[in-house]
């Protein structure tokens, strides 16, 4: 299991940690408008998936910029934001900061996203900081759980490696 701190205290992650080479396990979490999006959604696309603690804090929103800047540039790509927030935040954030090349996803509901991929923050509520690259026939080839949550992702390794996943 991955070792986090949140604020450079240890947390429990509930759940399983997926590495390299595991079949990317499949989720159902909340889009915007309410509907269910799950990983077969995005079936036959690379997916770039960023987990955020909560959008509206200053290194989730950052991280969440630096993927929509970066999905613009990339080609048969989804990228992902998935996050505890409300799916109503989520929106309203998306809106306020032009967000429109990444797809921001709500886990409140079930966790379901959280459990299946270990960032479920048992003592919050809240997802831990990660990274996810799943190809395009659903194989996890990057996995990057943030040792402090309040750090940021190693951008470069997560867009390298999607451009090397098919």
């Amino acid at each position: 299991m991955a070792s986090i701190t949140f604020k450079n205290n240890p947390v429990t992650l509930l759940g399983n940690e997926v590495k390299p080479g595991d079949a990317a396990p499949d989720f159902t979490v909340l889009a915007n408008d309410l509907s269910e999006v799950s990983l077969n959604d995005t079936k036959g696309k690379v997916r770039l998936i960023s987990v955020v603690p909560s959008i509206d804090t200053g290194v989730c929103d950052a991280q969440t910029r630096k993927f929509n800047e970066e999905a613009g540039t990339l080609e048969n790509v989804e990228v992902l934001t998935v996050s505890a927030d409300l799916p109503f935040a989520q929106r309203r954030w998306c809106g306020a900061n032009g967000i429109e090349n990444v797809q921001t996803l709500s886990d409140h509901r079930d966790m379901s996203f959280g459990e299946a991929y270990g960032v479920h923050i048992k003592e919050m509520r809240l997802l831990a900081r990660a990274v996810f690259v799943v190809d395009s026939n659903d194989k996890v080839t990057h996995a990057e759980y943030v040792s402090e949550a309040t750090n940021h992702p190693d951008y470069d390794a997560a867009i390298e490696a999607v451009k090397n996943a098919q």
